[in-house]
């Protein structure tokens, strides 16, 4: 089987002007991703709560377009849901969803439209569901244009971070932790915003404050598309070479969707837990008391950004400190198993305190130092750079695309599991939850070596 494409980009970068030691151009798709970043954590924040709290009550689900056969076709599939069960299985879609549809949105990236007409619409898209969440009746329409939206832009932009660097630069990790960084920013002003709007005043306003981020996304990165890689991309009526990927090249790729589709898969569908039914059990048995006042439930992932902003920061500083020691990074292979054995330990803390009978904020908050510092020093930026960096360079935007779509499992995984919740409890639910995220460490740790080889010279030249 061959890829149409064109040739692979060249080994070293176009050099341009930087800023803070990394081109421009990191700046400008970092910003764009943050506000895209607002409309989702927003989103993540308020989804289940709006679902349970008002939209599924009886004279609201009644004006809902489709919401009755939707639930019909979803109890085909999976038996009568409770309200709090059917609320997690759409959660769990939609994040899915999110995540599958950047691989259609690659191919027209990579194929079609190039990436940044891509992005372009996806920001166009994103903004229009966001304000249609605003009007319940467009509930459905709204879900649909988001999924559509990320689809356009999400792998496409992850990708065009990649391009700004040579193979061979050291910098590629560390940028994508900066891009990490920046889109906690806005990870981190959403629940403040977009949470305390939709908590304490109305759920409606705080979609469209959702929508108003995702014009600004639009703007920031039509307004900086001069700092942006070239897009890899021939009008129709122009013939690409056919670009066939060698014996070892369809290896490689195999090796990375394993890596993708088993322990990321596992350890993805566990953490992402932490911002659907862990919100629903804090509403309940967290005590949010702070001097007299009760903080919303979605004020936590003001915390979470911060300290996922402060564990990027503390694994880069751990890379540059061991560059500058033993010459050589850990590689990252080995981060990502760390940050995995971090993961585990984030859940099993968790059941630990979901066994009290009221839960202290301050122990909450231990929950997210644990996990935070697991998934930004040692997992999302070290696979982000070994999924560019190792997959053939004629087909980047897919793998990155495949990333995502990896996550897209988790959720639909973790929507599925949120089934149990209920009758397991909160307690065994999270040491549930601990023991997938174990089976995605052993996996990694366990055969090592055999990951380090199997992704090739540039994989072992960096952990050793």
């Amino acid at each position: 089987m061959s890829e149409t494409a064109l040739p692979p980009p060249p080994l070293r970068a176009v050099p341009q002007r930087e800023l803070f030691g990394h081109p421009r151009g990191l700046t400008v798709l970092a910003t764009t991703e943050m506000w895209e970043r607002f409309s989702f954590y927003g989103m993540q924040a308020l989804l289940l709560l709006y679902m349970t709290k008002y939209l599924l009550l009886p004279q609201h689900a009644a004006t809902v377009v489709g919401l009755a056969g939707f639930r019909g076709g979803i109890e085909a599939i999976t038996g009568r849901l409770t309200d709090l069960a059917f609320a997690a299985q759409t959660y769990g879609l939609y994040s899915g969803l999110i995540y599958l549809t950047p691989i259609a949105g690659a191919w027209l990236g990579d194929r079609v439209l190039g990436r940044t007409r891509t992005v372009t619409i996806g920001c166009v898209l994103m903004a229009g569901g966001h304000l249609a969440m605003a009007f319940e009746p467009l509930f459905l329409i709204a879900l649909t244009l988001l999924i559509l939206g990320a689809g356009c832009l999400i792998g496409n932009m992850a990708a065009q971070v990649g391009a700004l660097y040579a193979l061979e630069d050291p910098r590629r990790t560390r940028a994508y932790g900066v891009y990490l960084i920046t889109l906690n920013l806005g990870a981190l002003v959403a629940p403040l915003a977009i949470g305390t709007l939709g908590e304490k005043v109305s759920w409606h306003l705080g979609f469209g404050v959702a929508g108003v981020g995702m014009i600004v996304a639009l703007v920031t990165y039509l307004a900086g598309r001069r700092y942006l890689p070239p897009d890899t991309f021939r009008a129709r009526s122009e013939r690409a070479p056919k670009v066939a990927l060698t014996p070892a090249e369809w290896r490689k790729v195999g090796v990375i969707l394993l890596l993708l589709f088993v322990p990321y898969m596992l350890y993805f569908a566990a953490a992402s837990q932490s911002y659907a039914l862990m919100y629903v059990w804090a509403d309940t048995h967290v005590d949010r008391t702070i001097f007299g006042f009760e903080m919303p439930v979605t004020w936590i992932g003001i915390f979470d950004g911060i300290v996922t902003i402060a564990g990027v920061m503390f694994g880069n500083r751990v890379s540059l400190a061991l560059e500058r020691r033993r010459g050589a990074d850990l590689g990252d292979v080995t981060k990502t198993g760390i940050g995995l054995v971090g993961i585990v330990l984030s859940w099993l803390f968790a059941a630990a305190i979901a066994g009290t009978p009221v839960t202290p904020l301050a122990a909450w908050l231990v929950f997210f130092v644990i996990q935070d510092f697991s998934y930004g020093a040692f997992i999302e930026p070290p696979v982000q750079a070994l999924v560019s960096r190792d997959s053939p360079q004629s087909v980047v935007s897919m793998m990155m695309a495949l990333l995502k779509a990896s996550g897209a499992v988790s959720y639909f995984i973790a929507g599925w599991m949120g089934r149990f919740y209920e009758p397991l409890g909160p307690q065994k639910y999270f040491l549930l939850l601990a023991a997938v995220a174990a089976v995605a460490a052993i996996s990694i740790i366990a055969a090592h070596r055999w990951w380090v080889r199997a992704l090739g010279p540039a994989e072992a030249a960096l952990d050793r």
